[in-house]
């Protein structure tokens, strides 16, 4: 692998790292020590020169003192080096944990979420260390490993910088990236950058009923009211509404098109009620961008296939829509459900981020950086409908982006907790020069 760049080896060995923070239990603590000792191993300088503390188990904070005291406060860099689980009846291309590189890409579990989005953090801050470079202002780089499982390491960050008095000026997470025809009927390349998040939440139902043998069962079984339940949550459960952010989206994608496509986008964008009725129709993404969506994702219940079980359950993820809260969602749900004997309940839920402006020096600075490392591809504000460590901070920070400087491509962005993830070396490099310039331009 000599003739391989040593950003792609170095992701290489982060991916060969099982950072499953959902099995814990199966495979222990010993894949996340040994990615921070891998980290002091290939960031010497780094480590050298940044302060490093530790927040709960899995929690990073590494503090770059600037060159002055910003009042308006520090950049936060984020990322996360957990990943998700692997299907072992999934069929991959290359094992999911060996970290192979062919093509000119690096494929495996984490390569672009968010092992990828970390590593061209940290060769960016380390290349620039190396020329002897110190940013304007501090500079904090947070890594959480636990961001899978509902980010307790970010939510110690996040809280010991707010209880410093440390108001971060600019926090900069994963989410949107450079992708091609953001829209069906919108062509060329955007840089999508979150300005805002949706609320994610987890609920459970369940339900009681008469056990015995199957081979008499009464009306209602307590699966047949789970599954009549369920049901009852389709796609219309909630009613689309237009976000200031998708409007500020539309907008400014007009700016990129021309004929009927511009005509339809300015419209869209003046006129919300409509853009939240021709997305619902839509579907998909666009659907998910205008309402909260509802996805029943596990379900258990009996102990025999003669058995009536005596209770059932189902698990539900929500993603909850800017301008509705978790305790609005769980009484929607409640009133779809329509059956007292069915159970909600929240397991755990936080409400969706406030959005952050496009018309400032932040939003700005990500733009100016992106002329650099994309040339020619326009900074787009969106909506990010999964949830990020960032949300953490949008609660006291008014200047929160999600955006991963990575080309993905619709089967990446599919392979995203999917098969078969992977990330194509150049486009890491745009990433690391993407990150050099947001530094270096810092004010």
């Amino acid at each position: 692998m000599n003739d391989v760049p040593p950003i792609a080896e170095r992701l290489s060995r982060m991916i060969q790292l099982p950072t499953v923070s959902a099995e814990l239990d199966e495979r222990g603590t010993a894949p996340f020590d040994d990615f921070v000792t891998l980290l002091a191993e290939l960031y010497p300088r780094v480590h050298a020169a940044l302060t490093l503390e530790r927040h709960t188990e899995f929690g990073l904070l590494f503090h770059w003192r600037g060159r002055r005291s910003a009042p308006d406060g520090p950049l936060v860099l984020m990322a996360h080096y957990d990943v998700v689980p692997v299907d072992e009846s999934d069929d991959w291309t290359h094992p999911p944990f060996a970290g192979v590189i062919e093509n000119g890409s690096v494929y495996g579990r984490g390569a672009l979420d968010d092992k990828g989005p970390l590593i061209v953090i940290l060769e960016a801050v380390e290349s620039l260390l190396a020329d002897g470079f110190t940013p304007a202002r501090d500079v904090y780089l947070s890594f959480g490993g636990n961001e899978e499982t509902y980010g307790s390491a970010a939510i110690a960050i996040a809280a010991a910088l707010q209880e410093r008095g440390v108001v971060p000026w600019l926090v900069l997470d994963e989410g949107g990236a450079v992708v091609d025809a953001p829209l069906p009927f919108v062509p060329g390349r955007a840089a999508m950058i979150g300005v805002g998040e949706k609320g994610v939440m987890t609920v459970r139902l369940s339900a009681r009923g008469d056990g015995g043998h199957a081979s008499a069962p009464p009306r209602r079984t307590a699966v047949r009211r789970i599954a009549r339940a369920v049901e009852r949550l389709g796609p219309g459960t909630f009613r689309a509404r237009t976000p200031r952010a998708v409007s500020r989206m539309l907008a400014q994608l007009a700016g990129s098109v021309a004929g009927p496509a511009r005509l339809l986008l300015r419209l869209l964008g003046a006129l919300p009620p409509l853009s939240a009725r021709i997305f619902a129709a839509l579907g998909g993404e666009a659907a998910a961008l205008v309402r909260t969506t509802v996805a029943p994702t596990m379900q258990s219940g009996g102990t025999a296939a003669n058995v009536l079980p005596s209770q059932a359950s189902a698990t539900l993820n929500l993603r909850i829509a800017l301008g509705e809260t978790v305790q609005s969602a769980a009484a929607r749900l409640r009133r779809r459900i329509a059956d007292p004997q069915v159970a909600v309940e929240v397991l755990e839920g936080s409400d969706p981020s406030p959005e952050s402006a496009t018309d400032n020096a932040q939003f700005a600075l990500l733009a100016e950086a992106l002329g650099v490392s994309h040339p020619g591809v326009p900074a787009v504000p969106y909506v990010m409908m999964a949830a990020t460590d960032s949300r953490h901070f949008h609660r006291f920070a008014p200047a929160v982006y999600r955006f991963a400087p990575l080309e993905m491509s619709n089967a990446q962005r599919a392979a995203i907790h999917g098969v078969d993830e992977s990330v194509e070396i150049a486009a890491l490099e745009r990433g690391e020069r993407f990150h050099r310039a947001l530094l270096q331009r810092l004010q």
